[in-house]
């Protein structure tokens, strides 16, 4: 910057009015950039004042003890939750016991139309609003197996971490706030949602979103487990089913007929060595293949479900024309290998969830008093990019963000998933006093 200036001199030198110009410009620029620095500094103190006034308060002591003292009533909670299947569109008895644990806890809580359970904790200021949110479902079909089982310090079994440990750290901050005896300004909304995983498509946060939206200042969602992360931009993405269809028959007497398991096989191989963008970073995924009725039929029908993310919505678009494209190629080429010419194949593209995009702007209150949280606890976390209930608030203009609910977990969305409680105490403290700090403390 000082050799850009002595530039500007030079090319000024023998134009005093010219200088005079550049000097009173070159003052009024960094007169600017002193007062936005010091209203910087002046809102981190602020913000950092009243987390401290927070730990000073005895009431919110009293609550932070429950973490430590009942560390293991939370992951019993845990365990029972995780061995409740909530399969996608079947999380109605894990919302049953949510409801439940919520009652004895002291809460009026309510299935709403979207299966969520809703409980309330009115504030002063009923046109307040601060939603904290922990996803039900799982990834896992039914009769998936989902006994958790120890090895060492960890717990094994499908959907411990995601979402056991978020809905574990709900029920811990549901009961710290009631031990508490805590009043705020703003009405705090617990809420187990339906709907984050697969196909859901954020059905049970679109709810909530609907129901609040008018007074929803800010969304807490509590996603797995990880304290060294907070998610404050939103990953876009589509899911689509394409179905192959074609009429079928014996395997036998209809031998040449175009078959749809061929066709879509030949497109999943075109479509594999799609190369998507590595900035922004852009993927896709095959996740399920169906199709056929028995081994000696020709089948009618073939289908596959795919996955697309993008840290750009315009690069979906990209991989969409590349899918449909690969879909195409595979489809006349089984055709043309087929002797029976006088039957055709079509493709069927079904969209089953798009999530939008959207990024939590970096003077957000909402960002400020969880850093000032992290500070005062001794935490660090970076800011990261992911798919989560999050999407929908950020993409609404909602300050919105997911964090996780503590401890350490590995391998989501796998049989080997697995969570270790060790630290957990950390995470609902985070979730905790960010919590309080937005709600604000009556005295």
């Amino acid at each position: 910057m000082a050799l850009g200036v002595r530039e500007l001199f030079s090319a000024c030198r023998g134009r005093a009015s010219e200088r005079n110009h550049l000097l009173t410009g070159l003052t009024w620029f960094w007169g600017v950039l002193g007062a936005l620095l010091l209203m910087q500094a002046s809102a981190s103190s602020t913000t950092q004042t009243s987390i401290r006034a927070l730990l000073e308060n005895p009431r919110v002591s009293r609550g932070l003890r429950v973490f430590a003292a009942e560390g293991q009533w939370i992951t019993d909670q845990q365990i029972q939750i995780t061995q409740i299947p909530a399969p996608p569109f079947g999380e109605a008895r894990r919302a049953e016991h949510m409801q439940q644990v919520f009652r004895v806890l002291g809460y009026e809580a309510r299935l709403d139309s979207a299966g969520n359970v809703v409980a309330e904790r009115r504030g002063a200021d009923p046109r307040r609003v601060i939603l904290l949110s922990a996803h039900l479902d799982t990834v896992f079909p039914p009769g998936t197996v989902v006994t958790v089982r120890r090895e060492g310090t960890r717990l094994m079994a499908p959907g411990i971490g995601d979402n056991g440990a978020g809905l574990a750290a709900l029920i811990a901050v549901a009961r710290a706030l009631g031990a508490s005896g805590i009043r705020t300004r703003a009405t705090i909304v617990l809420a187990a949602n339906t709907g984050e995983e697969g196909e859901g498509n954020l059905r049970g946060m679109r709810q909530l979103m609907e129901t609040y939206r008018d007074r929803l200042g800010y969304a807490i969602v509590i996603d797995n487990a990880q304290t060294d992360t907070i998610t404050t931009k939103a990953l876009p993405s589509r899911r689509l089913e394409i179905t192959i269809n074609g009429p079928g028959g014996h395997s036998w007497s209809d031998f040449g007929m175009p078959n749809p398991i061929q066709a879509l096989s030949r497109a999943v191989v075109y479509f594999s060595v799609y190369r998507p963008p590595t900035s922004p970073r852009t993927t896709y995924n095959i996740g399920e293949i169906r199709g056929g009725t028995s081994v000696n039929s020709v089948p009618y029908s073939a289908s596959m479900k795919v996955d697309i993310r993008s840290e750009s919505e315009a690069e979906i678009d990209g991989v969409l024309a590349a899918l449909r494209e690969a879909v195409r190629r595979g489809m006349d080429e089984e055709s043309a290998a087929a002797t029976r010419k006088n039957v055709t194949l079509e493709a069927d593209f079904r969209v089953m969830g798009a999530r939008p995009g959207g990024e939590l702007p970096e003077n957000s209150h909402l960002l400020r008093m969880l850093l000032a949280v992290d500070q005062a606890l001794g935490n660090r976390a970076r800011q990261q990019r992911s798919s989560t209930d999050a999407n929908l608030g950020l993409s609404l203009g909602i300050e919105s963000l997911a964090m996780g609910g503590g401890g350490r977990s590995g391998q989501s969305h796998s049989p080997g998933e697995w969570y270790d409680p060790t630290g957990r105490e950390l995470g609902l403290q985070r979730i905790f006093l960010t919590l309080l700090a937005l709600a604000e403390i009556e005295n």
